[in-house]
């Protein structure tokens, strides 16, 4: 490893579950987050200043004035411009020796699927049970490790998922409503402090960042419930549905 990149990540390669031979896994890992928001963003950032070296972003929504309280990568003169844009020029300049690929799209069956072939790791920071359950699938389906994550008002959860181990189970083990409203994800209706979305992305990072280096305890088969108004913090196991696609 060039002496810069040990100088820069010198903090990380210090803790002895990390060194030299993890910080090469970190560089040589490519993670895609999904949804460049109050989730994202922060998951983004953490993970390109620990040195991933291919970091994806999807998201086809522009920067408006409501996101800059809690999507941390913003500011007031982005407003109008293009969210993945912006994410890959202030990564950029955050850490150069992460490559950052932009998806300004929508996803769906077709395009994803071409996507998720190129990483190994996948964030979810979307805010719609259509593209959670989407990103569940097909993760399922590549046998690929998701780390998903909800908030609002001052409640945050996360889950992640671990499909090479075939007895996970999936996130539609766990909502298993037939009637899902995305009122339960959107910040617009039910409002969220904005200190939760960085609390939980950063999680989000730090749960990726875990299962590059395999250490530590993660949330495989869980949830982990934050209540961050009464610091109320629980983890709940998730059971696999006998029903569910993920016993197929």
């Amino acid at each position: 490893m060039k002496k810069k990149l040990i100088e820069q990540f010198s903090r990380q390669i210090v803790l002895k579950n990390v060194g030299i031979i993890g910080q090469k896994k970190i560089l040589s890992s490519k993670v895609l987050v999904v949804g460049a928001g109050g989730l994202g963003c922060p998951a983004a950032e953490f993970l390109s200043r620990a040195g991933i070296g291919t970091l994806g972003i999807v998201d086809y929504d522009k920067v408006g004035l409501s996101n800059l309280h809690r999507q941390s990568l913003y500011e007031k003169s982005d407003i109008d411009k293009s969210k993945v844009l912006i994410v890959k020029k202030i990564l950029n300049r955050i850490n150069p020796t992460t490559k950052v690929q932009t998806y300004n799209l929508k996803l769906n069956n077709i395009n994803f699927k071409k996507i998720i072939q190129k990483y190994n790791y996948i964030v979810d920071g979307s805010d719609n049970f259509k593209t959670k359950f989407l990103l569940n699938d097909f993760c399922l389906k590549y046998k690929k490790f998701l780390v998903s994550g909800a908030i609002s008002k001052f409640d945050g959860h996360i889950f992640s998922f671990d499909f090479k181990n075939k007895k996970t189970p999936c996130l539609r083990c766990f909502f298993q409503e037939t009637k899902l409203s995305d009122d339960l994800l959107n910040c617009e209706s039910e409002g969220i402090l904005g200190t939760v979305a960085g609390i939980v992305g950063t999680i989000q990072a730090n749960e990726i960042l875990k299962k590059i280096l395999n250490i530590g305890t993660n949330l495989n088969g869980y949830i982990f419930i934050l209540n961050l108004l009464d610091l109320n913090f629980r983890k709940v196991k998730i059971n696999k549905n006998k029903t569910c696609i993920c016993n197929k």
